[in-house]
């Protein structure tokens, strides 16, 4: 009777995971068809807040088991309602943006997603802050 309960509470909360993942969505949608995306952090913000649930649906581990199995799943609903860009491979590099720029701070405002996309890769801080620097020298960066 426990872990029926339990699994049943497992689920329920990974369908309100969703549901809050999808009202970014949804938001960062309506923005764009509006032209009203003041700017690049409002879409940034937005990728970050989806890796962060991804994250959290997986019980705080950067990579569960079940983690891509998850995204899998998501990434057809997401992209049968909202088009290409919520696909598997961007809700893993959401997932990823997250983990490594947290905290981007100014960075994350002078910065695209395009920028981060090629940046995601980099697993080592060093090469990040060096491949910044060689490109943006003028660039404020600061050591996360």
């Amino acid at each position: 009777m426990i872990i029926f309960y339990q699994k049943e509470n497992y689920r329920c909360k990974k369908k309100n995971i969703f549901n809050e993942i999808e009202s970014f969505i949804k938001k960062n949608e309506i923005r764009k068809k509006e032209h009203i995306l003041e700017s690049n952090y409002e879409t940034l913000r937005n990728y970050r807040e989806i890796g962060r649930l991804i994250i959290e649906a997986q019980s705080g581990n950067s990579k569960a088991k079940y983690g891509d199995e998850l995204i899998k799943k998501w990434s057809k609903e997401f992209t049968n309602k909202y088009g290409k860009g919520y696909d598997a491979t961007n809700l893993k590099r959401f997932r990823q943006y997250y983990l490594i720029f947290q905290k981007s701070g100014p960075v994350g405002h002078q910065l695209s997603w395009t920028h981060f996309r090629y940046l995601i890769p980099i697993k080592n801080e060093n090469k990040i802050i060096y491949v910044l620097r060689k490109n943006y020298p003028k660039m404020n960066l600061l050591k996360r």
